[in-house]
């Protein structure tokens, strides 16, 4: 895939997310950082220094990885214009990456930003399995806002763009339950 094309998609929630990474870490509350995606150079301008063009090295894993209090966690960042949001955004080898990772302790999940709606979500990864399951046996490919457990979304606040520890928080709880 040329790094022009579909790659940049989503930038503006990444940044947001990397600037309430900062204030997590600044806090001591977590630290959480954006995994960087191989590539290989195709085309740099010489005049500025800048690539003009790349591919993707390999398939990448999920946008961030870190620990929270202690406990390992990932996570991926997905963007969407309209109210489904189309599985076929979670890449299979990104689902197994979130498996394995929760198989050894981990929490892994999604945060999904609703443009249209200016709304994040949480999405845990059993909810994820669960609407993947689904499109696997011939339903749904896409999971419908409706859909989505009112109490997993959040909102900015306390200075603080993407507040998802609030959410890792519930998560815990409701496993521990």
């Amino acid at each position: 895939m040329a790094w022009n094309s579909r790659g940049l998609r989503g930038s503006m929630l990444e940044e947001l997310i990397n600037l309430t990474n900062e204030k997590y870490r600044d806090r001591g509350l977590a630290l959480i950082q954006k995994v960087p995606t191989p590539i290989t150079p195709i085309e740099i301008d010489k005049q500025s220094r800048h690539i003009t063009l790349a591919y993707f090295d390999q398939k990448s894993t999920v946008d961030y990885i870190g620990a929270v209090q202690g406990i390992p966690v990932c996570f991926d960042a997905k963007e969407c214009a309209a109210d489904t949001f189309a599985l076929a955004n979670v890449h299979e080898h990104q689902l197994r990456f979130m498996q394995e990772f929760e198989r050894q302790g981990g929490i892994a999940f999604l945060i999904i930003y609703y443009r249209k709606r200016d709304e994040y979500y949480y999405m845990r990864l059993a909810e994820l399995v669960t609407y993947t399951d689904r499109a696997g046996g011939g339903g749904r490919k896409s999971v419908r806002f409706d859909e989505l457990d009112a109490s997993y979304f959040f909102h900015v606040h306390q200075g603080l763009y993407v507040p998802y520890l609030e959410m890792i928080k519930k998560d815990l709880e409701e496993r521990e339950a």
